[in-house]
């Protein structure tokens, strides 16, 4: 691990400005994703803002039609809500389903959207829900968060604080896992709002996408059975010893129809 500065703020307003001053910070919450890519030196930055001072950040409520998260909220806090478990049960079965027991008690939705992994569960999780990314200056869309592998429309000195989400009538989760890591090979969500449906995928591509033919499927009719015959091309799927492309291709359609029936 590479030398850096490490600072406990107590505020949001403190973070930031620490964040804005220096010359290549990152902000830590669970530290999941981020602290094991500094100890193997795959990363470095000259200073370290630990979020975990800062109690305004750790939070889960409904706001009218809204559920709202904090930055801090771990992933066993989202999978065990009562909140979350009444107005988004697939959010909750989401959370349930990252890593293990030590990164669920650790690691939060928040920092995995920001860390943008190709295969994490959470950017499928906003995506597929129709939520929004909350900073200290903005609120972004999730069709406009994710840019690429490891790549998100945050800019310097910006710092997520949390996420909300609309509540949806009908939502489905379903994942293919790595045995090993418990990362996505390929999952999906899905989920019905008003006339609308959304099919949101993670793990197959460099970057959380959707399936344009299947939402249009689903928004007539919201059934697995409404996905057949859809074909999703292989063409940018990811292609490696657990799954080459037309394989990844086909679980797309296999796990897009579990998550229906699971809505």
């Amino acid at each position: 691990m590479y030398a850096f500065n490490y600072h406990r703020p107590a505020s949001v307003a403190e973070a930031v400005k620490i964040l804005k001053a220096s010359s290549d910070g990152r902000c830590l919450a669970g530290g999941m994703s981020l602290i094991p890519t500094m100890k193997h030196r795959l990363s470095s930055s000259s200073d370290l803002i630990d979020l975990n001072g800062i109690k305004e950040l750790s939070y889960i409520r409904r706001e009218g039609d809204q559920l709202v998260i904090g930055a801090l909220a771990r992933h066993v806090e989202i999978a065990d809500s009562a909140e979350v478990k009444k107005s988004i049960p697939a959010l909750a079965a989401l959370a349930g389903g990252v890593g293990d027991p030590q990164v669920r008690n650790r690691g939060t939705f928040c920092g995995s959207l920001c860390f943008a992994d190709p295969a994490a569960d959470c950017p499928a999780g906003l995506v597929g829900l129709n939520g929004t990314v909350i900073t200290d200056k903005r609120r972004i869309a999730a069709d406009q968060f994710f840019e690429g592998l490891y790549e998100t429309a945050l800019e310097k000195g910006e710092i997520v604080t949390g996420v909300s989400f609309p509540i949806p009538e009908k939502a489905g989760w379903a994942k293919f896992a790595n045995l090993a890591s418990r990362y996505a090979i390929v999952a999906v969500m899905v989920a019905k709002t008003g006339g609308t449906a959304r099919v949101a995928v993670t793990g197959a591509k460099a970057s959380v996408f959707r399936v344009a033919e299947m939402e249009a499927a689903l928004a007539k009719n919201f059934s697995a059975a409404a996905l057949d015959g859809i074909k999703v091309s292989s063409a940018g799927m990811n292609g490696d010893l657990h799954g080459d492309p037309d394989y990844r291709a086909n679980l797309v359609s296999v796990m897009a129809k579990r998550a229906v029936q699971a809505s």
